[in-house]
């Protein structure tokens, strides 16, 4: 099977898809979607998919719009992981979620950049976790002979460098969207010292360039 087939579809899956692309810039659209791909295979490698937490389409729900936060039509008055936790809490009750669902997606949505924190709040928010990680160039033990084909369909088109582009341009919206020790803050902080340390962290892995 290809691996873009891969991506759930039906009503809500497509919309989660429409909603990514029009809303955030591409590389970053790219980047969420191989988000998915990546959590799968490690759920695949580690048994978590057999977990009875583990549910596909919530997973693909979290991944795919964990980055909402950086795209348009947030407010920035927060950090871009809660605003884009609320933003994907909004689609879901309108889709019809169940309110236990979506206070899932919106955890491990909110958690995605808190190392330590959100592979303890279950399979989901973990799993969410690690596929951003490996998009970053972790876990290549896993997701190395898969990561050419997931490219191919889905190219980066510089994901690093945009990703920090726009939590460094929502940090300036509010001083809580950029506060001190958040992600963001620190993206903020390093910055302007030149390329940050989740820029550094991915020279020499090859499908992160």
């Amino acid at each position: 099977m290809p691996i873009t087939e891969r991506i759930p579809v039906g009503t809500l899956a497509e919309a989660i898809v429409e909603f990514v692309h029009t809303t955030e810039p591409a590389p970053i659209a790219h980047h969420s979607l191989r988000t998915f791909l990546f959590a799968e295979l490690i759920a695949q490698a580690t048994g978590l998919d057999q977990d009875p937490e583990y549910d596909r389409d919530v997973l693909f729900a979290a991944t795919a719009m964990h980055d909402l936060g950086l795209g348009e039509g947030v407010p920035g008055r927060e950090r871009f992981e809660v605003e884009g936790a609320d933003r994907a809490a909004e689609l879901l009750r309108a889709h019809g979620v169940a309110e236990p669902t979506v206070d899932r997606v919106w955890e491990a949505i909110a958690l995605h950049s808190s190392a330590g924190i959100a592979e303890r709040r279950g399979v989901i928010a973990s799993l969410t976790r690690a596929g951003v990680a490996a998009d970053l160039g972790r876990h290549p033990d896993i997701v190395g002979d898969h990561e050419a084909a997931i490219h191919a369909a889905l190219p980066r088109e510089g994901a690093v460098t945009a990703i920090v582009d726009a939590v460094v341009a929502h940090a300036a919206r509010s001083a809580a969207a950029g506060a001190p020790y958040t992600l963001a803050g620190e993206l903020t902080r390093e910055r302007t010292q030149g390329l940050t340390r989740l820029e550094l962290s991915t020279v020499g892995v090859p499908w992160t360039q």
